[in-house]
């Protein structure tokens, strides 16, 4: 790690990595067929265009049925629920982002506006951009907004509707947030319970805060001038964090090792925390150094790869600014001219 990186510089370069891990996954996100996904598109290294199928969809058997006006955070795409092979991301274009990252965008859009994080204010917000689903585009809304929309029809008072959680894509905003925040000025207890204040917005439980307080533990350490390998490694030595414990040192640094008899066999790849945020510190740390490599190989282990790669780029990003990442995604990003006028 270079050290002489400044703290915006990492914090951009957490926010740029979370972008291009979901955007190169986000063509092939829950695939959970790995053969299926490689016959249908080889070595993904490049972002590309979703497509209208997914032989692997399970679109069909989600629900949101509340259509009145101030809940219906489906819109125009409710006629795709219900129906088999419907991709989640069909209208997505190749370098754009999913959903969950469009609302880390509009978080830390905020704080770059304000030079601040305002829970009331970005509650606003997101509810106006929910209910907007033809500006963001995504077909699949994922339980936790729905549980939040839900909560707010019967009755919950915004701010108070996020559901029980255990999925890692509220992990997401973590890194990123809470770089911008130290990176603004923040101290290190404030930065912290202002990303747990966000996060709880739409995600709750001990299982949450127990990912977001591993995530920020490491993140603090890199801003402090500790590799991302050696934070990882001290931390598997301890067994002292949720989610980084057990074999993963063993399976990382095993020689020559088969991705894919770790991502499925091992650690699922699967939404769940348990499994999934194992699974990105098992390819952040086999890969040091090589974050191409590691988000290549994210993506191509399927499964909820969207969103592990965008906790595997945030860490990487962070310890290593946005030069770290080729040119082809930095210059290929959706999201990368709004970037480049905010800065």
């Amino acid at each position: 790690m270079n050290n002489n990186i400044d703290l915006k510089s990492r914090a951009n370069g957490a926010e740029l990595g979370a972008y291009i891990g979901d955007a190169l996954s986000m063509p092939v996100h829950w695939y959970y067929d790995q053969k299926a996904l490689f016959n249908e598109f080889g070595l993904i290294d490049s972002f590309r265009d979703p497509g209208s199928k997914h032989s692997g969809s399970i679109i069909w058997r989600s629900e949101y049925n509340i259509t009145e006006p101030g809940f219906d955070i489906l819109g125009t795409q409710r006629k795709y629920w219900g129906l088999p092979n419907v991709h989640y991301h069909q209208f997505l274009k190749k370098g754009e982002n999913t959903l969950n990252l469009k609302l880390l965008r509009l978080a830390l859009g905020m704080v770059s506006e304000l030079g601040r994080y305002d829970r009331e204010k970005y509650i606003e917000r997101y509810m106006k951009f929910m209910l907007d689903p033809d500006d963001h585009r995504d077909t699949y809304i994922e339980e936790c907004h729905r549980g939040v929309f839900k909560n707010l029809k019967n009755g919950l008072s915004p701010g108070k509707c996020a559901v029980q959680e255990k999925h890692i894509g509220g992990m997401v905003s973590a890194i990123p947030l809470y770089a911008h925040l130290r990176a603004s000025g923040y101290n290190e207890t404030d930065a912290a319970e202002a990303v747990h204040s966000h996060v709880s917005v739409t995600h709750a439980g001990d299982k949450i805060k127990n990912g977001i307080s591993t995530l920020l533990v490491i993140a603090e350490e890199i801003i402090q001038g500790i590799s991302l390998e050696e934070s990882l490694l001290n931390h598997l030595d301890k067994q002292d964090l949720e989610y980084l414990r057990g074999n993963i040192r063993e399976l990382a640094l095993k020689p020559d090792q088969d991705d894919l008899k770790v991502l499925g066999p091992v650690f699922s790849i699967t939404c769940y925390l348990e499994d999934s945020l194992p699974a990105s510190f098992y390819l952040t740390l086999k890969y040091a150094g090589s974050p191409e490599k590691a988000l290549i190989q994210n993506t191509m282990a399927g499964g909820d790869n969207c969103h592990r790669g965008a906790v595997i780029g945030a860490l990487e990003g962070l310890a290593g600014g946005e030069e770290v990442f080729p040119r082809r995604w930095r210059d290929n990003l959706a999201v990368k001219k709004r970037l480049t006028e905010d800065r």
